[in-house]
């Protein structure tokens, strides 16, 4: 992991503090960003996520997929944790601490509009930092491809129908048109496109050269973007300075109860710790770069929605690298009662 991903949280962190800042004192650039929309997409926003998501899914293999035989009960088990556990353990969670635990405590015109970020940041697997945190537990590199693509190509079928019906469960109004556009815009095309230009610079051998000076510009609209979302929030969450840890708590929750989860599961059914690790740190990561596009185009920069988005992002490496950390010591303790083992069979 490079210095920039390792401090992600406290990049977030810092962004957090000079969108605050900068919208106290120029909240008129804010405003005239924020109607620089068609459809209401916000222009500025998806320019910042084409240059989030772009450089990751030219990481992603296709050609992957005919080694899913080869992982097959590794797959059926993350696919399980990421489509029909995640984003419904999510809504409930969701539900029982921001409807109910930690009600009186938030905005009750915003507590729908937290639960649906909730839910958008749940509903999709992430894309691109799994690589990074399967390299740390040491994780089958061609099992974490193989996952990353498949999920990919699922996301563009199933991300519309779970938001739906989530939103729908919790009395949440969904502009049908802005969802859609949405899905097209920043899953559909970039998925697509991200294919051919892919295999274009493989032919040129240019795919690690160009990832390389890209990386840095993905880096700095992920930052932008939450500079933009907390010019419109500052207001909101100096008013209740505790609302980023009350938002924080269901995330935080959902990642190990996912994690552990699909860990257990694998192990179960015999799956190795090559495959198990980066399964369970793939059903508890999220795409949350998709999911603050989303939350901003539904619900616009001023919602509960894109606040708990970006508390997702806030809390995302932290959180992710205790669970690598997790799942290295259970790995070593394995490593050493098998290694005792032998000694005393010896």
């Amino acid at each position: 992991m490079n210095w920039f991903s390792r401090f992600l949280s406290l990049w977030v962190l810092l962004a957090i503090i000079v969108g605050i800042t900068l919208g106290h004192y120029f909240s008129g650039v804010f405003q005239a960003l924020s109607q620089m929309s068609v459809a209401q997409i916000n222009l500025p926003v998806a320019l910042l996520v084409w240059l989030m998501i772009f450089p990751m899914l030219l990481r992603v293999d296709y050609s992957s997929l005919h080694r899913l035989h080869k992982f097959s009960r590794g797959i059926w088990v993350t696919l399980g944790i990421n489509w029909l556990v995640k984003p419904f353990s999510m809504a409930l969670l969701g539900w029982l601490f921001l409807q109910n635990l930690f009600q009186s405590m938030l905005d009750p015109t915003q507590i729908h509009g937290y639960i649906a970020g909730l839910i958008l940041l749940a509903a999709a697997p992430c894309t691109a930092m799994v690589f990074v945190w399967s390299k740390l537990v040491k994780g089958d590199p061609q099992f974490t491809l193989t996952q990353v693509a498949l999920n990919d190509i699922i996301m563009i079928f199933a991300f519309v129908p779970i938001v739906s019906l989530l939103l729908g469960i919790t009395n949440v109004d969904i502009p049908w048109k802005t969802m859609f556009l949405s899905v097209l815009l920043y899953i559909v095309l970039p998925v697509t496109i991200a294919w051919p230009v892919r295999q274009w610079l493989i032919r040129m051998d240019l795919l690690e050269r160009f990832l390389e000076k890209i990386n840095p510009f993905s880096m700095l609209a992920l930052i932008l973007t939450v500079i933009l979302l907390f010019g419109f929030q500052g207001r909101q969450i100096l008013e209740n300075p505790l609302l980023i840890a009350l938002l924080a708590v269901p995330i935080i929750i959902q990642v190990y109860f996912n994690a552990g989860l699909a860990f257990w599961l694998n192990r179960r059914l015999g799956v190795s710790f090559e495959v198990a690790g980066p399964s369970a740190l793939i059903g508890a990561s999220n795409f949350f770069e998709l999911a603050v596009a989303t939350a901003i185009a539904l619900f616009g920069f001023e919602s509960g929605a894109a606040l708990a988005t970006v508390v997702g992002v806030l809390v995302e490496v932290p959180v992710m690298l205790s669970v690598v950390s997790l799942l290295n010591r259970t790995t070593k303790n394995r490593e050493r009662i098998n290694t005792a083992g032998v000694e005393e069979a010896a």
